[in-house]
């Protein structure tokens, strides 16, 4: 699903959506076109498809909300609209080897870098990271979308961090296996999520962040 055919689906049912659901997924596909356009840079490429799955899913949310709880509300809102499992599909025909192997990396473990940095050597982010492992491979076995998906984008959340915040060295020998799984499930997901949204015009995804004023 390119972002050719997502713009020729928002051009046939733009006029029907509310605003910010229109004005969320223009951007989002803005952003996976030019992600479609990066195929040298796997680094840039990533961080053009986390733009455009932000674009699609954040919306304004309160004090008392974390960014991990706007995206199981988003991931529950449009799993909701997969009648067909398109995401299913994605996450346990496609890659559920490079999943295993994500979730397997505890470079992409947050407690991890937080053990680290507050010299902690207590081993906690070991027994949280051996939890971590437990659940998502009984839900990997269990094909629970929802669990997988959440799970999944803990770890990739983690790699745009690194990324985006000069946590990693541009094209590093390093981290390329990861950069670069990462990368195909991204572009892969995104699409279909985008397309998930076109599909129920109606859908109500919130405020965006920053309306067009």
């Amino acid at each position: 699903m390119t972002a050719s055919a997502l713009k020729e689906q928002l051009r046939a049912v733009g006029e029907t959506m509310p605003e910010p659901t229109r004005i969320r997924i223009h951007r989002a596909i803005s952003w996976l076109a030019r992600a479609e356009a990066e195929n040298d840079d796997p680094d840039a490429r990533f961080l053009f498809l986390w733009i455009a799955f932000n674009a699609a899913y954040a919306r304004e949310f309160g004090k008392e909300q974390t960014e991990r709880d706007q995206l199981k509300t988003y991931f529950a809102s449009v799993l909701a609209l997969d009648n067909r499992k398109q995401l299913h599909a994605v996450l346990f025909r496609e890659f559920s080897g490079a999943i295993r192997t994500l979730i397997e990396n505890k470079f992409v473990f947050e407690p991890f870098w937080r053990a680290l940095r507050d010299h902690d050597g207590s081993g906690r982010w070991e027994q949280q990271f051996a939890a971590s492992r437990t659940a998502a491979m009984k839900a990997l076995m269990g094909q629970q979308t929802d669990v997988v998906l959440s799970i999944l984008f803990d770890r990739l959340y983690v790699l745009r961090n690194q990324l985006a915040h000069g946590g990693a060295t541009w094209n590093s020998k390093t981290n390329r296996a990861q950069v670069r799984d990462s990368t195909h499930m991204l572009a892969a997901i995104v699409p279909v999520l985008v397309g998930l949204m076109l599909e129920s015009p109606q859908a109500n995804f919130g405020e965006i962040m920053y309306p067009v004023v």
